[in-house]
């Protein structure tokens, strides 16, 4: 069968940067074409000459997203739209996030118009943990994968392919009997990822807008053994499973080889979980001499200084924490299991090993007071990342912090289809926009939240901070210097 998978455009609207590939449509490309299906990836969120870098004032762009998705003239509903009509898949693909929700939907409808006789798949973190939600919401989809869709797309494929409509039989599928949603005991989650062929980068349409290092995406586990209340954990559980080293090597070298790729990034929730592992890791790289960077995500209380020297030593030019918070009442409610010490410790380490390090901050948690703000920004200039980053809270289903806030009276649980369109994302699933915490009122939070995001963004262009980040990418640079380029230019763009 044809079968188009689309990643649905959000950045783009608003012409900011969004660097990868799709990482889980491309793992689903190459399961479908080994089992011989003609697969095309569509990334529409694809924008390589965008200018918007300050994620943290990302918010004041979401009213041109939702009024551009409903303007049939606008050029990447066009480009859409000439998708369809162009490809006539059989089967129409979509991930879905939260905050594109609403262009998921809008994708759905046009696919739809153009190729009435197509099936319209939904995937992705927010159908695995709002199945029900969508299915009553909209027509325009016909089913909806729960959790690892490499174990149920090809089974649905097939089952669509030989008109064999007996669904019950598919584990982690949720579809409609009549006006009814059925929802299928959920699949086992793969155990063998050794087994799953690479990533499919080959077939992405208009490859020419990636650089080298887009295509170093790279996962080489699923899950995490932590349970932060913001975080939808359910969809993994808290069971790690790891790809043999072998396996991501040969990944590794197999990108070195066709794209040049000289810097990757692992999307792992937290890389250095299984200490003896990642030392393991860095001694193969080194007896490999590929001469790479890499870069990661972990957590403050997962580092120390030998193994921060031996990741940098084998190339890791940068590594990305969460903080959270100055607030040691509000990292207790996040259940993030560290301390305000164990962060002082690892802002140490970062500096001594010498690593480029950002911090990822949060506020606007439920029961968050002003004065618990003001621990987050005291933090900021007490430990001094390399970059940092803040954003408000925004209540994803499937968290506990989502149930804290029901239990407040500030989340709803469920949303219409309307309400995807007329409220902007950071907004989903409030029960009043204008009440996003319980401790102050709206025009206090909104003074806060702009003060805080001027500091973090005041600090970001210290002349420092700047030369640490571009001396942390000078390999790459000079391997590519296209990437230089196009980091100048999007950092100017930030700058505005």
């Amino acid at each position: 069968m044809n079968i188009l998978l689309i990643d649905p455009p959000f950045y783009r609207f608003f012409n900011y940067y969004n660097r990868y590939f799709p990482l889980g449509l491309s793992y689903l490309s190459s399961t479908l074409k080994k089992a011989g299906h003609e697969v095309v990836i569509y990334d529409a969120d694809c924008n390589k000459n965008s200018r918007g870098m300050d994620y943290t004032r990302l918010p004041e762009k979401y009213r041109i997203y939702l009024k551009e998705l409903k303007n049939p003239e606008n050029p990447i509903i066009q480009e859409i739209s000439e998708t369809f009509k162009k490809y006539q898949p059989d089967i129409v693909g979509i991930t879905v996030m939260t905050p594109k929700a609403a262009s998921a939907f809008t994708i759905a409808s046009l696919a739809k118009q153009y190729i009435k006789d197509c099936y319209v798949i939904f995937g992705g973190p927010h159908a695995t943990l709002r199945s029900d939600e969508i299915l009553k919401n909209t027509r325009d989809v016909d089913f909806v994968i729960n959790g690892e869709g490499e174990s149920v797309l090809p089974e649905l494929v097939n089952a669509l392919r030989t008109k064999k409509n007996n669904f019950s039989a598919i584990r982690g599928l949720s579809y409609r009997q009549g006006d009814t949603p059925v929802h299928n005991p959920m699949q086992s989650f793969i155990d063998n990822l050794d087994g799953l062929p690479f990533p499919d980068r080959e077939m992405l349409l208009g490859m020419d807008t990636y650089t080298s290092e887009d295509m170093g995406l790279l996962m080489g586990s699923r899950g995490c053994p932590y349970s932060c209340s913001y975080c939808a954990t359910q969809i993994w559980t808290r069971k790690v499973r790891y790809r043999s080293l072998a396996n991501i090597l040969e990944e590794i070298k197999s990108v070195h080889l066709c794209f040049g790729t000289r810097q990757f990034t692992f999307k792992d929730d937290s890389f250095t979980v299984n200490r003896k592992r990642v030392m393991e890791f860095c001694k193969m790289l080194l007896e490999a001499d590929l001469k790479i960077n890499w870069d990661c995500n972990t957590r403050v209380d997962l580092v120390d200084l030998e193994l921060l020297r031996a990741m940098k030593k084998a190339g890791c030019n940068s590594i990305k924490v969460g903080i959270e918070s100055g607030s040691e009442r509000i990292l207790a409610l996040m259940d993030k299991g560290i301390t305000l010490e164990r962060i002082h410790e690892a802002a140490r380490l970062f500096r001594e090993a010498g690593i480029h390090w950002t911090a990822y901050f949060m506020m606007g948690i439920p029961t968050e007071t002003k004065e618990d703000v003001k621990k987050t920004l005291d933090l900021l200039y007490t430990i001094r990342p390399s970059f940092a980053s803040i954003g408000v809270y925004e209540p994803f289903p499937g968290t506990k912090l989502f149930d804290i806030g029901i239990e407040h009276g500030l989340v709803k649980k469920e949303m219409s289809y309307e309400d995807f369109f007329t409220h902007i994302p950071s907004d989903y699933y409030l029960k009043d926009v204008k009440r996003r915490v319980d401790t102050m009122d709206y025009e206090s939070f909104t003074t806060m939240e702009n003060e805080a995001k001027d500091a973090f963004h005041d600090y970001n262009k210290g002349v420092m901070r700047i030369l640490e980040r571009a001396k942390a990418r000078s390999n790459i640079y000079l391997h590519n210097p296209r990437i230089f380029f196009n980091d100048v230019e999007k950092f100017l763009g930030w700058l505005r």
